[in-house]
């Protein structure tokens, strides 16, 4: 019997299903972490996971290297992360589940990544290593150690934009840009993380945590498009890039608005995190225009 194939969210009782039925068809990442103190999540791998998952830091997984001109978490180079997945034990194909602690915000980075590699069966798991405990699954310790995959990258299925488009679009206004961050990081208030605060001129600011309900999950498809269709002001889709502070909570508007049906928004990988890293690039302070 074929497995079901996610591509956007599983739920904690259909993963327990996948894993309890054919645990070699799924591969479980947790992806737990914490801006402000990056040694965090892999302590709380560590102390207790889903059992089978293996962990994948931020910024030494996720994320390339820094120059001080290209962002926090630039987009890790292709081949480097092809060949990580597969060491993991990834194959052509399989499944993979991505989760963390933090509402999805770090599990969505590795969805949109594996779906930039040409991955499509990636799913992150609703509401997150709490709705499994709430669930009253089973953690472990136990750090797996997969037989290598023949994992490849196949064409990209979510397409990112460079610095310089986004500069071109301040001329042009071909492109609507969606900033992920809190409110108040957006106007340029309480900014703790970047030298510089506000936003890029015309943004208009989409907060990654209102995709979700008050149970953490995410809202259903239809709340997702109504509410992404308003921000978006009558551009489609492919007219829009998505950005945060370093190109990671984007991941989770991307996720939401592939939830909704509204496929084709770009990535800004390197955000605001390397917009402000230049002083000849303006920037805008307030509310939403």
């Amino acid at each position: 019997m074929p497995h079901t194939h996610y591509t956007t969210l599983i739920s904690a009782a259909n993963l327990h299903e996948r894993l309890t039925a054919a645990p070699g068809s799924v591969l479980v990442f947790d992806c737990r972490f914490d801006l402000v103190d990056p040694a965090i999540g892999e302590a709380a791998y560590a102390n207790g996971h889903i059992p089978g998952a293996q962990y994948l830091h931020l910024d030494r997984d996720l994320s390339g290297a820094k120059t001080g001109k290209n962002g926090r978490h630039p987009l890790p180079e292709r081949a480097t992360l092809v060949a990580a997945l597969a060491a993991r034990g990834l194959n052509a194909g399989q499944q993979v589940v991505a989760y963390d602690a933090q509402g999805g915000s770090y599990a969505a980075r590795l969805w949109w990544l594996l779906r930039w590699l040409g991955h499509d069966s990636v799913a992150v798991l609703d509401g997150g290593l709490q709705a499994w405990e709430a669930a009253a699954y089973p953690l472990s310790k136990e750090a797996p150690h997969p037989a290598p995959g023949n994992f490849k990258a196949g064409a990209p299925l979510q397409v990112t934009v460079d610095v310089q488009a986004v500069v071109r679009n301040l001329a042009t206004h071909e492109q609507l840009v969606v900033d992920a961050r809190a409110a108040d990081r957006y106007r340029g208030e309480n900014e703790t993380i970047d030298p510089v605060g506000g936003h890029i001129p015309e943004a208009r600011n989409r907060f990654f945590k209102d995709n979700l309900g008050a149970d953490g999950r995410f809202k259903p498809a239809h709340a997702l498009r109504e509410e992404f269709t308003a921000v978006l002001a009558g551009k489609t889709p492919e007219h829009v890039v998505l950005q945060c502070g370093s190109g990671v909570t984007a991941c989770h508007n991307a996720l939401a608005m592939e939830i909704a049906g509204l496929h084709g928004a770009a990535l800004y990988g390197g955000s605001w995190s390397e917009w402000c890293a230049d002083a000849s690039r303006p920037v805008a302070t307030g509310a939403n225009p």
